[in-house]
């Protein structure tokens, strides 16, 4: 298993911290559960710290990266290659119902830093009744998965922790120190896993929810009546 981040240097606008701790790496795996019976699908994929032991337990893996010179590492990589289906893409943008199959869809990953906040809450508007993720095994900077798993009350309960938990089960698995990481960042990060609700409050525009949570959010320390003439003209 390739933990070395030689001939790579991670760039900051990708917000790339590429794993390098082997006893993190096999427990985030063991977290995963990779299987033939599901359409596995990885998130930055990176040097493949997370990609080649998942290989090893399955026929075919999927993948969505951004950085060119990681796809052509990807593509000749040794033993894993022929194994990877490679999607040269943005998150963002991706399409990800076009990967679904005859098979429940399992994605992981580790999320860049600079875009884990967008892009779960764009997951999460853009759903529509039916999910197109049977499971989500993903890893944030520890900030931003405490308040996604915030309790009422708290300090770290706002719009992110309203809009995650509108439509998914979630729970954290464990977290993880600067240590496990190159380049080491400056914060832990958590490993949380989501699955889809059943039962959730439906709207005629989901974004609506995202407007109302922003508008209080943003003026916790004002009187309701201020954003709610924002509101409500």
């Amino acid at each position: 298993m390739s933990k070395s981040h030689q001939g790579h240097t991670a760039r900051k606008r990708f917000g790339q911290n590429f794993l390098q701790d082997a006893f993190i790496i096999d427990q985030i795996v063991a977290a995963i559960a990779p299987t033939n019976d599901a359409t596995m699908l990885e998130i930055g994929p990176g040097l493949g710290a997370l990609t080649e032991p998942v290989c090893e337990q399955v026929e075919q893996l999927q993948v969505v990266e951004l950085d060119k010179d990681l796809v052509k590492r990807l593509e000749t990589h040794p033993f894993i290659q022929d194994k990877l289906v490679i999607h040269f893409a943005d998150a963002l943008q991706f399409d990800f119902a076009s990967v679904i199959k005859d098979k429940p869809l399992k994605v992981f990953g580790n999320l860049p830093y600079n875009i884990s906040t967008e892009i779960i809450c764009k997951w999460i508007l853009d759903l529509k009744e039916n999910y197109w993720f049977d499971e989500l095994i993903l890893m944030f900077q520890k900030e931003v998965a405490d308040r996604i798993i915030a309790k009422e009350n708290t300090s770290e309960y706002g719009r992110l922790t309203i809009l995650t938990n509108w439509r998914l089960n979630i729970k954290k698995i464990f977290d993880i120190g600067p240590n496990s990481f190159f380049p080491k960042p400056k914060i832990d990060s958590s490993v949380l896993h989501f699955t889809p609700k059943n039962k959730f409050q439906k709207f005629n525009n989901s974004k609506n929810i995202e407007i109302v949570t922003r508008t209080f959010f943003n003026q916790r320390r004002k009187m309701i009546k201020n954003p709610m003439k924002q509101l409500f003209n």
